[in-house]
């Protein structure tokens, strides 16, 4: 692989990654803005995050008041309805949701970018060959779809199942066909997911498009680095969990440098080995920029766990010197932090995280605990940093519809 030719500070590489991850004043971001409620002005913002990053990661847990999808559109756009986000992926829309950094809802622009991973998946990731160890589940639910038109998974047939790996024959069916691109997700409603036919899905100008996987690499890659700014091999590669692919991953990153369109860079760290890794031209110039700024740093605001900032967690550590861990497998007697707990983002520093319990009957956001960053107490060690949290608190709670009860 290529020398570095050009180098960022720690300093410049942290406000680039908040700068292209949306979590600078927008001046500084070229992020949208307008999310405030769940109208059009906010969807169309929503959009623009998904957009800017290339993906918007699902997760399931909601104890929160909202799910992480919610929880990082709140989070760059103030004021923002996270109801809405439940709703995003319906028919009409420019998104899809597919394998991308984890399941993940998607611009249809990079649709044709994931031929090479449908191709990849005829046998499920997981699974095996589901489908052609199921023909006759396959031409049933073919022929459902064609009938009925789009099944959620509670209406596919089958005896009930305990546990996600013990899925009945036919979800199995649907999600395998799914991952190899033959059927979409139409739409989710209580993040109830509907399959259907893909033709029924994706329009026919977006499903015509062709990459070969060579380009769909570029594209993913230049994409990655539109989110991260400056990131390594293995950041870019973990964005969309390219796999066993080093050769086709270094070919590619190499024709970027040949046309201009990425350079080498590295991170020089005082006292440590220097971070290779790659930035587009442009955001050299904001990281110099940027370089001159100085973040607002007493209001806070709250990420989710599976932030795009947050979850290379080797990243997160060299950039914030803040370790990233979700503990909801652990059993809660040898928990550090909590359940689900939210880092608070104040300006460029990662500063304390909050483990909140949404109680809909009673309309309160419980604060379970808080663990202030850099503290023997846990609690806070200035009165910035305290009013930054009650600022990142009151803003989740607003975007959450509850009453925070505070701490």
């Amino acid at each position: 692989m290529l020398l570095a030719v050009e180098s960022l500070s720690l300093k410049e590489a942290r406000r680039l990654a908040l700068a292209r991850a949306g979590l600078l004043k927008p001046a500084w971001t070229d992020f949208p803005t307008g999310g405030r409620g769940a109208g059009k002005r906010a969807r169309a913002a929503a959009l623009g995050v998904i957009e800017r990053f290339g993906y918007l990661q699902l997760d399931t847990v909601s104890i929160a008041g909202a799910r992480s999808h919610g929880i990082v559109l709140a989070s760059r756009l103030e004021g923002f309805d996270t109801r809405l986000a439940e709703q995003m992926l319906a028919p009409g829309e420019p998104l899809f949701e597919y394998w991308g950094h984890e399941a993940s809802w998607i611009p249809l622009t990079l649709y044709p970018a994931f031929a090479f991973r449908r191709r990849e998946f005829k046998e499920h990731p997981w699974w095996g060959d589901v489908i052609g160890e199921h023909p006759k589940v396959v031409r049933a639910l073919r022929k459902r779809l064609r009938a009925e038109g789009a099944l959620r998974s509670i209406d596919l047939e089958g005896a009930g199942s305990q546990g996600w790996w013990d899925l009945k024959v036919a979800k199995r069916v649907a999600q395998a066909l799914w991952s190899s691109g033959e059927l979409g997700i139409r739409e989710r409603k209580n993040f109830q997911r509907s399959f259907d036919l893909v033709e029924r899905v994706v329009p026919d100008e977006v499903r015509s498009r062709k990459l070969t996987k060579a380009q769909s690499f570029e594209v993913l890659l230049l994409k990655a680095l539109d989110g991260h700014g400056f990131a390594t091999t293995g950041t870019l590669a973990a964005t969309w969990r390219l796999r066993n692919c080093r050769r086709e991953l270094e070919s590619a990153l190499k024709r970027l440098v040949t046309n201009g369109s990425i350079v080498a860079c590295r991170i020089d760290v005082t006292g440590e080995r220097a971070v290779n890794g790659w930035i587009r031209p442009m955001d050299l110039e904001l990281a110099d920029r940027l370089n001159r700024v100085r973040p607002r740093a007493d209001r806070g605001v709250c990420l989710s766990p599976f932030d795009p900032l947050l979850w290379d967690r080797d990243r997160v550590r060299r950039l914030f010197d803040f370790d990233q861990v979700l503990e909801i497998y652990k059993p809660a007697p040898i928990r550090t932090y909590g359940y689900f707990c939210l880092p608070v983002l104040a300006g460029e520093r990662l500063i304390a995280r909050f483990d909140l319990k949404a109680d809909r009957r009673a309309g309160k956001l419980k604060v379970l605990s808080i663990r202030f960053e850099g503290t023997e107490t846990g609690r806070p060690e200035c009165s910035e940093d305290e009013q930054a949290a009650r600022t990142a608190l009151s803003r989740f709670a607003s975007s959450v519809a509850l009453e925070s009860t505070g701490w």
